[in-house]
C-alpha cells in the first residue's frame, strides 16, 4: 500500500512539474521582447501571429515532453530497484518472488547522440578484396602444383627484364623465440646472445653486409650485459642502416588470443627501449611466425607509425590464389575505415614457410642448395638429397644462373621488378662460421650477377626497408603510399592450414588457465599504471614527491616486460615444452604479486583524508591483497576478512572508467557481519555459504556480499563489523537438488539448507531484470526472459566431447584434428545442482565430474544485473586425447553467420563454411562472440581467449579446455599433458533488436552495443577488494578516492594512463601517457538503463579540466607507441576522436 502511495505521489509530482512547465512556456511566449518583435512582422493578419506562436509552443512541447519522459524514466526506476522501498531500507520479496532492493536512490540516464549512432550505419568505399568474400570464392581443393606444391608452374620470357632489371634484396635475419623448446633465459645462453656477439663483428667485416632483429626482450638482455663499446659499435651498426629494427616490440606478439592491450603495451615497451637506448624509429613490420593474422595488427602500427609491413603464416590456398591475382602486396585497410587514413602497405611472403628452402623462389630444393649453413660436415642438410656447393670460380657461372630462375620465378607473383629474399630460419647466425659461410658465397654471387649485364639483374644485401623502399621508388610514390593499381584489402587471415586439413585452431584453446591468468594480470598491469600515475601526480601536488615510493616503477617495468613476454606466439598460445610453461608461469605469478604492492602502495596514498600522516613503510603494508595464489598453476583464494566489534575497513577498486554499481563479495570469519558506507549508512548483506564439497558448507568462513557504487577509476572505502545487531544481513537461502544415492548434505548454522529430491520438471531463478529456466535434470541453463519481454527465449546450455582422430596425423598443442562431430558429454551419476537465492544474488550450481558450472545473476540495477555471470570450472586431467566443449543452443535465426572479435578490439564477420572440415570452422575469440537475427543478438562474453565457432544456426559452442596426449609434429615434440583445474569466466548477454532497426545481413562491419562493451568492461576488469591491515595505534582516518572531476564520454575506453620513463634506469619522467579509446557503437539494440549517468559527446573530451585536484601542464598528441610528437594542445583545447580510433597524448600531471 505503501508502496502504490509512493508512486502516486511521484506520478503527482510529474503531473506538476508537467503543467509548471507549460505555465512558463506560455508565460516566455507572451513576454519574450525578441519573440513579441517577431510577431509585430505581421501587423496585417493577427492569424500569421497566432500561428507563430503555436508553432513556437509546440517546439518547447517538444523539449518539455524530453524532460518529463527523462523523470518518468528516473521515477521508474526508482521504482523498479525498490528505491521506494517499504520499511525504509529493508530489501523485500515482490509479487513474483523476485527480490526488491534499497536503492541509493540517484536517478541515471543514458544519453547517446544520434551522431554517434551513425557511424556503425555509414557508408564505406568498398575494398578490391575482403577475406570473407575469398573463402566464398575459393574451392580449398589442394592441389599438387609441382616443385611448389601448394601453388602451380611458373614461367616467364627471358626478355622480360631487359628494359627494366629485376632488383634483389637478399635480408638475412634470424626468428629468435622469447621461449618455446627452451626458455628464454636458456635460449639467450645457450644460442641468442652469440648472435649478436658475432653480429657486432661480422657486419663490421663489410659495410655492404646486412641483418634484420625483431625482438627487443633478447636485444635489451644482450644491450644490459655489454660493455659500451660493443653498446656504440652495435647503435652504429644500426644508425649506419647496416642492422635494421623490425617492428620493435618487446616480441614478436601472438595475434589470436592476445588482448589489444598487450599488444600496444609490448610495442610501448620495445620503442620506449630503442628511444632510450639507441635513438632509432622502426619503419618497417616483420611478423614470419604468427599462426595465422589478425586486422589489428595493420592498424596499430600504422598508428605507431610504421609505413610498411610482412606477413607468412597465412592458408595455403589464399596464398595461391593471391599470388595467381599478383594480389600478394596490398594496402591493409580496416573494414569500418569510411576513408583510408588506416591503410598499411602489407607484403605476404608466397610460399610454404620462411625458412631458406623456402624464400628464394618455387622449388624447394633449389633454394635449400643456396642455404650455405647446410654445406656439407655440418649438422643441417637438405632433405631433398642435393647439398648446397661453395661458390668458387669454376661453379660461380652455374650457380648464378640456377638462383636467378627461381628471383625471376618468384618476382612473377608481384607486380614491381624488385623481388624480397629472406635468408634465415629459427636462431640462425650463432656461430661465426655460418657467417662466414652465408655472407661470403652469397656476396660472389652477388658479383658475378651484377658484374654480368646481359643477366638483367641487380642482386645486393638489403634491410626489409631497403626492400620497401625500393618497391615505392620503381613505383613513383612517396614511402608508406599506395602504388598505382595495388589492390586495397580488408580482413584478417584465421584460421592458418600450412597444409592439407591441418588447422591451426587448436591453439586458441590450448592451456587456458595461463590465457586467463594473462588477463587478470593485464587488468592488474593497467589498474596499477592508472593508479601509480595518479598517486605520484598527487603526491608532486602536495610537493611530498620525496615521501612517496617511486621505486615501485621497477616493479611496474618488470610486470610490463613480463606482460610483453608473454604475447610472444609460443607463449599465450600454450605452445611451448612444458618447463617453459612453469618458467612463463612463474614470472606471470611474480608480477601479478608486484602489481598487487603497487596498487595496495598507491591506494594508501590516495585514500588517506590527512596526507601529512602518510608513512611508507615496505616492510608494513598498509593493505592486504584481494587474494593470494599459492603457485603459479593454483588458483586464486580470497583473503579472509576477521572481524570483531571494531571496524575492519575495506578498500574497493574500480578499475573501469565510469562509475560502476555491482555486486561487491568479501570473505568473513562471522555470520554477524555488518557493512557500513564510508558516512556511516548500513547496507543489505547477503551471507552465504564458503563449500567445501558439492553437498558440504565449510563452517570457517562465510561470504558477505552487498551493492557498492563505486566511483570511476577511484577508491571507496566500507566499514565492517562483528555485530549482534545486524538486521540488514539476510542469509541466502539454499537448496540442494539430489537424485538420492550417497550425497551428504551439511549445512551451517545460521544458513538454512534445503534438500530435495530432483525431477525432472524447469526451475527458475529471477532477478529484477531476468528471469532464468533451468532443467530439472541437468541443472543446466535451458532460457532466459528479460523484463518486458512477452516471450522466454531458448538458450540451452549443453556440454561436449571432441576425441581426435585414429590415423597419424592427431590434434596436438597446435592442431584441431578431431574424429568427427563432438558426442553429447555423459556421466553415470547424476549432477549435483545447488540452487542459491537471496536479495543480491542468485544461483544456480551444477556439479559435473570434468567441470561444475554456477550461473549467476545479480539483483542490482544497470549493466551488472542485465548478464548472467558464467563460471565454468573444468578439470580433464584423468582424460586422454579429449576436447571439451561448451555450447550454446537457440532458437536465434542466424543461419551461418556468427560474429567473433579480434584482439577485444574490433568485430569480425565469419561463415560456417559446409566446404570446409568442422576445424577449419574454428576461431579465436578473445573477448566476445554473438549470433543474431532480426530480433535478438545472444552474445557470450569471455574473460579469456578461447576457440569458438557456430557449427549450425542458432548455436555458439566454445571448446574450454584440452587434453591430448601426443606431438602434432609441428616442432613442439610433446603433447598437451599439463592441464591445471581452470576456471574459465564468461558473461551471456541476451539483447533485443529495436523496432526500428533491422539487421543487415553480412556486412563487413559489425560492433558490439554500448551495454555490450560495458558489460565486457566489467567482465575484464573485477572490482578489487583489499582489506585495510588493523593498525595497533588505529587506523587514520580514510576517505574515498574519485579521481575524474567530469564523467567520460561512455563510448570512450581508457585503455592506459602509463607513466613514462625517465632517463635514470628505473624512475619514472614527470610525464604520462594516456591512452583513449572510442569505441563503434551498434545503436539499434534496446539500450537498458547502464546504472550510471552516460552520454556520448560526438568523440569529444576536455583532458584538461578531467582529473580531480590535479593540473594538467601539457596534453600532446603523440603516436601510439609514444615515439613521434605534434605540437602540444593549448590547456583549454578538448581532444576530439572518431568512432574506433586509439590515440595517446603525452601528459604532465602535478
Amino acid at each position: 500500500m505503501k508502496l502504490k502511495k509512493q508512486v502516486t505521489v511521484c506520478g503527482g509530482a510529474i503531473f506538476c512539474v508537467a503543467v509548471f512547465s507549460l505555465y512558463l512556456m506560455l508565460d516566455r511566449v507572451q513576454h519574450d521582447p525578441a519573440r513579441r518583435q517577431n510577431a509585430g512582422n505581421f501587423p496585417r493578419s493577427q492569424i500569421s501571429v497566432l500561428q507563430n506562436r503555436i508553432e513556437q509552443l509546440e517546439q518547447l512541447l517538444e523539449e518539455n515532453h524530453q524532460i518529463i519522459s527523462h523523470i518518468k524514466d528516473s521515477v521508474l526506476e526508482l521504482t523498479d530497484t525498490g528505491a521506494v522501498a517499504p520499511s525504509g531500507q529493508l530489501p523485500f520479496r515482490s509479487a513474483n518472488g523476485s527480490w526488491v532492493l534499497p536503492f541509493d536512490g540517484r536517478p541515471t540516464f543514458l544519453t547517446v547522440q544520434p551522431q554517434d549512432c551513425q557511424f556503425a550505419l555509414g557508408k564505406r568505399r568498398q575494398t578490391d578484396l575482403q577475406t570473407l568474400d575469398v573463402y566464398s570464392l575459393l574451392n580449398f581443393d589442394n592441389v599438387d602444383g609441382g616443385v611448389w606444391k601448394q601453388g602451380f608452374e611458373i614461367s616467364y620470357e627471358p626478355g622480360e627484364w631487359d628494359s627494366e632489371p629485376l632488383q634483389v634484396f637478399v635480408v638475412p635475419h634470424s626468428h629468435n623465440d622469447p621461449g618455446w623448446i627452451k626458455t628464454f633465459d636458456k635460449y639467450y645462453t645457450d644460442q641468442t646472445q652469440h648472435i649478436f656477439n658475432n653480429m657486432v663483428v661480422k657486419l663490421q667485416e663489410d659495410p655492404r653486409r646486412k641483418f634484420i632483429w625483431s625482438e627487443i626482450s633478447f636485444f635489451s638482455k644482450w644491450w644490459e650485459s655489454v660493455d659500451i663499446h660493443k653498446q656504440e659499435a652495435m647503435r652504429k651498426l644500426i644508425l649506419g642502416g647496416q642492422l635494421e629494427i623490425v617492428t620493435g616490440g618487446w616480441v614478436m606478439t601472438d595475434e589470436a588470443n592476445v588482448h589489444y592491450f598487450a599488444m600496444i603495451d609490448q610495442l610501448i615497451e620495445g620503442h620506449q627501449w630503442l628511444e632510450k637506448n639507441i635513438g632509432v624509429t622502426p619503419r618497417s613490420g616483420w611478423a614470419v611466425d604468427p599462426f595465422g593474422h589478425s586486422a589489428t595488427m595493420p592498424y596499430l602500427l600504422n598508428r605507431a607509425n610504421l609505413t610498411s609491413m610482412l606477413i607468412q603464416r597465412v592458408h595455403y590456398s589464399i596464398k595461391k590464389h593471391f599470388a595467381a591475382t599478383r594480389s600478394l602486396e596490398f594496402m591493409w585497410r580496416q573494414a569500418w575505415d569510411p576513408e583510408s587514413s588506416t591503410d598499411i602497405f602489407c607484403h605476404m611472403m608466397p610460399f610454404y614457410s620462411y625458412d631458406v628452402p623456402h624464400t628464394c623462389g618455387p622449388d624447394p630444393k633449389i633454394c635449400c642448395q643456396f642455404d650455405f649453413k647446410r654445406l656439407p660436415g655440418g649438422r643441417v642438410n637438405c632433405p631433398w638429397k642435393v647439398p648446397p656447393r661453395a661458390i668458387v670460380e669454376a661453379n660461380v657461372a652455374e650457380r648464378a644462373h640456377l638462383l636467378l630462375d627461381q628471383y625471376r620465378k618468384k618476382s612473377k607473383l608481384f607486380r614491381s621488378k624488385v623481388v624480397l629474399v629472406p635468408l634465415g630460419d629459427d636462431f640462425r647466425y650463432d656461430k661465426a662460421l655460418e657467417w662466414d659461410q652465408q655472407y661470403l658465397n652469397y656476396q660472389k654471387l652477388f658479383d658475378y650477377m651484377n658484374s654480368h649485364p646481359e643477366m638483367h639483374v641487380h642482386a645486393q644485401f638489403g634491410t626489409l626497408t631497403d626492400y620497401f623502399n625500393a618497391v615505392y621508388k620503381m613505383n613513383g610514390v612517396a614511402q608508406g603510399a599506395r602504388p598505382p593499381d595495388y589492390p586495397v584489402l580488408s580482413g584478417d587471415f584465421f584460421a592458418y592450414a600450412d597444409r592439407e586439413d591441418h588447422y591451426w585452431s587448436g591453439y586458441y584453446t590450448s592451456r587456458p588457465f595461463y590465457k586467463n591468468l594473462d588477463r587478470v594480470l593485464e587488468s592488474h598491469l593497467r589498474g596499477a599504471e592508472i593508479l601509480y600515475s595518479l598517486a605520484v601526480a598527487h603526491a608532486r601536488h602536495a610537493g611530498m614527491e620525496g615521501r612517496y615510493p617511486v621505486s615501485d616503477y621497477t616493479l611496474l617495468t618488470d610486470a610490463r616486460r613480463n606482460v610483453g613476454l608473454f604475447q610472444h606466439h609460443d607463449a599465450i598460445t600454450g605452445t611451448a615444452k612444458e618447463a617453459v610453461v612453469i618458467d612463463y608461469g612463474s614470472r606471470l605469478l611474480r608480477s601479478l604479486i608486484g602489481l598487487k604492492k603497487v596498487i595496495i602502495n598507491a591506494a594508501h596514498f590516495l585514500i588517506l583524508k590527512n596526507k601529512d600522516v602518510y608513512r611508507f613503510y615496505s616492510t608494513e603494508p598498509f593493505l592486504e591483497t584481494d587474494d593470494r595464489r599459492a603457485t603459479q598453476d593454483s588458483l586464486p583464494q580470497r583473503t579472509l576478512i576477521e572481524l570483531d566489534s571494531s571496524p575492519r575497513y575495506v578498500v574497493l577498486f574500480n578499475p573501469v572508467e565510469q562509475e560502476r554499481l555491482c555486486v561487491v563479495t568479501v570473505l568473513v570469519n562471522s555470520a554477524r557481519v555488518r557493512v557500513l558506507t564510508e558516512d556511516g549508512q548500513t547496507l543489505p548483506v547477503q551471507l552465504s555459504a564458503q563449500w567445501s564439497t558439492p553437498s558440504e558448507m565449510s563452517g570457517d568462513a562465510y561470504q558477505a556480499s552487498f551493492m557498492a557504487r563505486l566511483p570511476a577509476l577511484g577508491l571507496a572505502v566500507f566499514h565492517l563489523y562483528d555485530s549482534f545487531d545486524s538486521p540488514m544481513t539476510l542469509r541466502s537461502d539454499t537448496l540442494l537438488r539430489l537424485s538420492g544415492r550417497g550425497v551428504t548434505a551439511r549445512g551451517v548454522d545460521p544458513l538454512p539448507l534445503r534438500t530435495q529430491a530432483s525431477d525432472p520438471r524447469t526451475f527458475h531463478i529471477r532477478s529484477q531484470a531476468l528471469t532464468l529456466g533451468f532443467s530439472g535434470t541437468t541443472g543446466l541453463l535451458e532460457t532466459i526472459r528479460r523484463k518486458d519481454d512477452p516471450q522466454e527465449v531458448r538458450v540451452q546450455m549443453e556440454f561436449l566431447v571432441y576425441g581426435t582422430r585414429p590415423s597419424k596425423d592427431k590434434s596436438g598443442a597446435y592442431l584441431f584434428l578431431p574424429d568427427g562431430k563432438a558426442k553429447p558429454y555423459s556421466q553415470r551419476e547424476p549432477a549435483v545442482v545447488r540452487v542459491v537465492e537471496g536479495p543480491l544474488f542468485s544461483e544456480v550450481v551444477a556439479h559435473y565430474q570434468h567441470f561444475q558450472q554456477t550461473i549467476r545473476i545479480h539483483n542490482v540495477p544497470g549493466v551488472d544485473g542485465l548478464s548472467l555471470d558464467v563460471t565454468t570450472m573444468v578439470d580433464i586431467r584423468d582424460q586422454t586425447n579429449k576436447e571439451l566443449a561448451m555450447r550454446l543452443v537457440t532458437d536465434i535465426q542466424s543461419r551461418d553467420t556468427f560474429f567473433t572479435d579480434l584482439n577485444g578490439f574490433q568485430i569480425q564477420p565469419r561463415r560456417y563454411f559446409k566446404k570446409l572440415p568442422l576445424q577449419a570452422n574454428f576461431y579465436p575469440m578473445p573477448t566476445m562472440a554473438y549470433i543474431q537475427d532480426s530480433q535478438y543478438r545472444l552474445t557470450l562474453h569471455t574473460a579469456q581467449a578461447l576457440g569458438v565457432s557456430s557449427l549450425e544456426s542458432g548455436q555458439l559452442e566454445v571448446i574450454l579446455d584440452r587434453r591430448l596426449m601426443q606431438d602434432d609434429n609441428r616442432g613442439l615434440g610433446q603433447g598437451l599433458k599439463d592441464n591445471k583445474r581452470t576456471a574459465n569466466r564468461f558473461r551471456i548477454l541476451l539483447e533485443r533488436r529495436s523496432g526500428a532497426s533491422k539487421v543487415v545481413d553480412i556486412s563487413p562491419v559489425s560492433f558490439p552495443s554500448l551495454l555490450s562493451h560495458m558489460t565486457s568492461a566489467i567482465l575484464n576488469h573485477e572490482v578489487l577488494a583489499l582489506p585495510v591491515l588493523p593498525k595497533r595505534r588505529g587506523v587514520p582516518p580514510l576517505r574515498s578516492f574519485a579521481p575524474l572531476a567530469s564523467t567520460m564520454p561512455c563510448d570512450f575506453h581508457l585503455l592506459n594512463l602509463r607513466s613514462i620513463q625517465g632517463q635514470m634506469e628505473h624512475s619514472p619522467s614527470p610525464y604520462s601517457a594516456l591512452i583513449l579509446h572510442r569505441k563503434g557503437l551498434d545503436c539499434g539494440l534496446e539500450a537498458p538503463n547502464p546504472g550510471f549517468n552516460c552520454t556520448t559527446t560526438q568523440g569529444k573530451l576536455a583532458v584538461a579540466g578531467l582529473f580531480q585536484g590535479l593540473d594538467v601542464h601539457l596534453i600532446q598528441p603523440v603516436s601510439l607507441s609514444l615515439m613521434y610528437s605534434s605540437a602540444p594542445l593549448s590547456n583549454g583545447s578538448s581532444i576530439s576522436l572518431d568512432p574506433m580510433e586509439i590515440s595517446a597524448f603525452r601528459l604532465k600531471l602535478r
